[in-house]
């Protein structure tokens, strides 16, 4: 009996999850997790305000949410200083990402990104049929020069830059922002994913919604502290920004995830507080490392790469050591990089656990080489 046939785009990929979730390994391992520290969220939580408007609006989950996001826009619209035709809200970054490939990219458009950059990108442009290509990182770092330069050459539809990086943690000023702004080919769309906007040096180039072609995609899921709630935002001009509404799907952000990022924004102090707790715990984990005899590398995120002094196999055996105490973390994957595993911030007491389980996953991993 012939079955429906997929599009010749998804015939040829593969059924994938781009990240594998601690809840994943438990039920692969049954080993619990003890310290969840690899996946960028707040262990800190969120804002205690969101917490009570949640509850207050539990009764009427009933109802469909708004599916302009009117109130949400427009206290972003005041908070960053555009025009609430300026902001599009979606399912957190990755459901932008989707979203504005989809715009954008048809089969065989080339996307220049960098190579071991944030794979949820990958992931969307590869599921619309759209031609990656690759630039490398220069000493940890995304490099924009390079990355502006890719996209004249191949003629590039659209170019991602994250700052603050993920998965190194590494941050451009915004003057060298600005530059690869203007660097970029006018024909091609400006991804700059600002995830970790919160926790960096400073907030970029100022807001231009003149530019025609950049978007800047902003998240409640880090610094915030609402990853599980899945809001995040772009800001860019009305027609980038307008152009969302032609495609998404208008009530995928719930009513609840809606209500919390209201009162997270509305709460400035609580996350002052946040990131400054983002900050002792970097310099924690980079002590921890230390410790070890291990270099951590500078961060502008709410996470901390540490080279494990060796291959990315070594890299492998010591994430994977760590599991089995119960302590999740990730790493890079890319050649160049993967020697790395990333830390998240999180409370003393997950890093107390980090810190009586790194030696002996140091000793298992040099054990079993």
């Amino acid at each position: 009996m012939p079955l429906p046939s997929f599009t010749p785009v998804v015939e040829a990929l593969p059924e994938t999850v781009p990240f594998v979730g601690p809840e994943a390994i438990e039920r692969q391992t049954g080993i619990a997790t003890r310290a969840r520290i690899g996946a960028n969220e707040s262990g800190f939580g969120p804002s205690p305000r969101v917490i009570a408007s949640l509850r207050n609006a539990a009764p009427d989950v009933w109802t469909y949410p708004d599916p302009e996001n009117y109130a949400l826009r427009t206290a972003l619209a005041a908070h960053v200083g555009v025009a609430s035709d300026e902001i599009a809200v979606s399912e957190g970054i990755d459901g932008l990402m989707g979203l504005l490939v989809r715009l954008f990219i048809a089969p065989g458009d080339i996307v220049v990104t960098s190579l071991g950059a944030y794979p949820t990108f990958n992931y969307h442009v590869v599921g619309f049929g759209g031609d990656l290509r690759f630039v490398p990182y220069r000493q940890f770092h995304e490099d924009p020069e390079a990355l502006a330069a890719m996209a004249h050459q191949t003629n590039a539809r659209m170019v991602y830059l994250a700052n603050p990086d993920n998965p190194m943690g590494s941050f451009w000023p915004a003057a060298d922002i600005a530059r690869f702004i203007n660097a970029v080919p006018e024909n091609c769309l400006i991804v700059l994913d600002e995830a970790y906007l919160e926790t960096a040096p400073d907030q970029g180039p100022a807001l231009d919604t003149e530019q025609p072609n950049l978007l800047r995609l902003r998240t409640f899921s880090k610094a915030y502290g609402l990853a599980g709630m899945r809001c995040g935002y772009a800001i860019g001009n009305r027609r980038l920004a307008g152009a969302f509404n032609r495609i998404r799907n208008h009530f995928g952000v719930n009513k609840l995830a809606q209500i919390a990022a209201l009162a997270a924004l509305d709460d400035q102090a609580y996350l002052h507080e946040t990131v400054s707790a983002i900050a002792d715990a970097r310099a924690r984990i980079a002590q921890i490392a230390h410790d070890n005899g291990l270099r951590s590398l500078p961060s502008a995120t709410n996470f901390v790469a540490i080279d494990c002094g060796g291959d990315g196999p070594l890299a492998v055996r010591v994430l994977q050591a760590l599991g089995q105490q119960g302590i999740f973390v990730r790493k890079p994957a890319a050649s160049g990089l993967d020697q790395h595993i990333r830390i998240s911030a999180a409370p003393e007491r997950e890093l107390d656990l980090l810190a009586q389980a790194l030696p002996t996953a140091l000793r298992q991993a040099h054990s079993e080489a």
